[in-house]
């Protein structure tokens, strides 16, 4: 089904259905804000990115069980420029679609979401594939995030998002609103209409529309991104509305169910099966222990829907459940990737994401040594423009990331390593650097809510490779080397993983009570490498492998 007009599709049948169930995330780890579409029996999920290159992460399925990645959407910074965006900026919130033969996305590109302000900039580009080439991005209007197309079935386009509001004392989600898109000449026309002021819930945002038996379906986030988030529908006769909300109340939520393992639920959009089944793909949390800290982000989930005798879409229960039955189509599982990456390819693979900017030889280079990935150094760990950091989104509450880097740092300013990160103000480092006295050293550094906590540092052999790894052992966060010919050694004490979640980092609250700067992602594992005085330095990782334990 694509993001729009939905129509009857004949069954397929199959000697080989799959199991009976579905396991909840389907894509585990930092997939927060999933667009869901199918096109003829493919299936397509679109999830953001924020400061992280390649903008928009897109999985493809066969049977909505097993899922892999595709090459990211926006992979050149001719599509996409990240260098400056704030911490939990870039890309939000995209949508994918398809008409005309070809693949729509939407995204918005937010370039500052502090002090009751948004810049945000809505795109629009398009793609013979899923997997590209993508077009030049249309800018569009900049009214308000979380854009979408819907594509009617009388041929015309309109394109939704939330409508922002930024004086004070006034709702900052004033309400969704829509405007006639024109697909041939990439130009919204006519006037805008509000569409939906939302529910009592509040912070009304997220909008996909869908037609289905007759009546236009409206279905948007509100409650907040946290614990408080839910899916709300609201339908209409007409495109334009009036549109009112299903009586029965959220169509998913896990607002006051603490013992719920999936948390956060919310932010859904719609899919239609080959066999005429419905799901709904939508963001979740999983806590450390009750409403505790989500450290891997938010993830993306699948519930299955039934339509209700009067016409609703609801979810059983109204929960997120870990287990759901699986649609009746052939299990189609895809290869899993090696957990160890030699470096042997020419461009990274599409498990590997890369910060503020895209993977370019200039920086990240795999041709320079063969079977290495050549890092040159970047800025600071607060640098927001050059930073040189490729990493694997944290899939599991244990997990981790080994490698082998070899590196000649000539003083204190060139340094490289092995890293758990979430953002510039909250991180974890195990780095190689020197000392004054010209000393090669191996030490660990922390970033709690911006502040540098130094922990202890060990003396290294002049030169020669350094074996490191990260692991993810929630609560915990612990580095390792192994020197020449001897076991794994731990690198200083444990570390509190849980400051790695949007429930800890962020600017913390401004005066008038808000969040500051609210943060969206999670915990990644990576290669890092600074060259604070721009001399040239680099780092060759001979390795990287990552595995969930």
């Amino acid at each position: 089904m694509t993001t729009g007009a939905t129509k009857a599709a004949a069954p397929t049948t199959t000697s080989a259905q799959q199991p009976g169930t579905l396991t909840n995330p389907v894509l585990p780890g930092f997939h927060p804000d999933p667009s869901i579409l199918r096109v003829g029996g493919d299936y397509y999920l679109a999830t953001s990115t924020f400061e992280w290159h390649p903008g928009v992460r897109i999985h493809h399925s066969r049977d909505l069980v097993h899922w892999r990645p595709l090459p990211g959407a926006l992979d050149d910074r001719r599509l996409l420029d990240l260098s400056g965006v704030p911490d939990s900026g870039g890309v939000w919130a995209p949508c994918l679609s398809y008409a005309h033969g070809l693949f729509h996305l939407v995204f918005t590109r937010v370039d500052n979401h502090h002090g009751g302000w948004w810049d945000a900039q809505n795109y629009v580009t398009t793609a013979p594939s899923a997997s590209g080439p993508w077009s030049d991005p249309v800018p569009v209007h900049a009214r308000g995030f979380d854009p979408s197309l819907f594509h009617d079935e009388d041929g015309t386009c309109w394109m939704l998002s939330l409508t922002g509001d930024w004086r004070p004392r006034r709702d900052p989600f004033a309400g969704i609103q829509a405007q006639r898109w024109d697909c041939a000449t990439g130009r919204l026309t006519g006037a805008v209409h509000m569409l939906f002021h939302g529910t009592a819930a509040g912070v009304t945002e997220g909008p996909h529309l869908y037609r289905h038996g007759g009546q236009y379906y409206l279905m948007t986030a509100e409650g907040g991104t946290s614990w408080d988030h839910q899916v709300t529908v609201a339908r209409s006769r007409t495109l334009l509305g009036p549109y009112e909300p299903d009586p029965a109340g959220p169509t998913l939520t896990s607002r006051g169910r603490p013992d719920l393992p999936l948390q956060k639920a919310g932010h859904g959009s719609l899919v239609r099966t080959r066999t005429d089944e419905w799901y709904l793909a939508h963001l979740t949390g999983r806590p450390d222990g009750p409403l505790g800290r989500c450290v891997l982000g938010r993830e993306t989930a699948l519930q299955r829907v039934e339509w209700s005798e009067d016409g609703w879409p609801r979810v059983a229960g109204g929960i997120p459940a870990r287990q759901v039955p699986a649609p009746r189509l052939p299990a189609h599982p895809f290869p899993h990737p090696p957990a160890r990456d030699d470096f042997d390819g020419d461009r990274l693979g599409p498990h590997w994401a890369t910060l503020r900017r895209p993977a370019t030889p200039d920086w990240a280079d795999l041709t320079a040594r063969p079977s290495h990935l050549r890092l040159h150094g970047g800025q600071s760990p607060r640098g927001l423009r050059t930073p040189s950091l490729v990493a694997r989104r944290a899939g599991s509450f244990h997990c981790s990331l080994q490698t082998s880097v070899d590196f000649d740092p000539a003083d204190v300013r060139q340094l490289a390593g092995v890293t758990a990160y979430y953002d510039s103000r909250t991180w974890h480092y195990a780095y190689v650097s020197r000392d004054d006295d010209g000393r090669r050293v191996l030490t660990v550094l922390s970033c709690d809510d911006g502040r540098r906590l130094e922990g202890p540092t060990l003396v290294l052999p002049d030169t020669g490779p350094v074996e490191l790894r990260v692991t993810l052992d929630l609560p915990h966060v612990r580095f390792d080397h192994r020197p020449p010919g001897r076991d794994w050694t731990p690198l200083g004490p444990l570390l509190d993983a849980t400051i790695l979640s949007d429930e800890y980092a962020g600017e913390k609250e401004a005066p008038d009570g808000r969040a500051a700067s609210p943060a969206f992602t999670g915990a990644f594992l990576g290669l890092w490498v600074q060259d604070i005085g721009a001399d040239g330095a680099f780092a060759d990782y001979d390795h990287a492998t990552y595995r969930e334990h």
